[in-house]
């Protein structure tokens, strides 16, 4: 039987999960109490993001790519601030592997295109947010939409950078 929830595709997927970001702001989908005390000054908790990098190392130890592309521009929103400098940095941790395309000085090439993750370069999963960067759920859509997700994927890896070298120049 196929995957039929996000959910399932993350638990099913067997070589690589991609994920297309195109928010700045995501505040209200998790995480939030963290965001409170990032926003506080507070220090990062040591179990931040625990669960999700256990979750990446469950994958990633078993030899499975997970992978991102954030597209996003400058000057940073404070929930950009806070989802690189905590959750990326903590992500990677469990094998995850980010790359930034900065549309700061260049058109997006990807403009329009929803959030998305990429399972296996078969199934894509999109996901659905109010304008306030509230998750309202995710569609999975069929294996003959892969090809169209496929193309995002690869022109936003032709026109992103790794994300530690781009955090390193601009990271606030």
């Amino acid at each position: 039987m196929a995957p039929k929830t996000l959910g399932e595709l993350f638990d099913a997927f067997e070589h690589e999960a991609f994920r297309l970001e195109t928010l700045d702001d995501y505040s209200k989908s998790g995480n939030v109490n963290a965001y409170k005390a990032f926003l506080a000054g507070e220090h990062q908790p040591t179990d931040h993001n625990d669960a999700w990098v256990t979750e990446l190392r469950s994958h990633t130890s078993k030899g499975k790519r997970i992978y991102r592309v954030h597209i996003l521009s400058r000057p940073l929103t404070p929930y950009l601030r806070f989802e690189l400098g905590w959750g990326y940095q903590k992500n990677a941790t469990g094998g995850e592997e980010f790359f930034i395309l900065d549309t700061t000085d260049r058109p997006n090439p990807l403009e329009g295109v929803p959030d998305f993750w990429l399972m296996d370069s078969l199934t894509p999963g999109v996901m659905n947010y109010s304008k306030d960067g509230e998750f309202l759920g995710a569609d999975v859509l069929a294996p003959e939409r892969a090809e169209e997700f496929r193309a995002y994927r690869d022109t936003a890896m032709a026109h992103a950078v790794p994300f530690s070298g781009w955090w390193a120049k601009y990271g606030e």
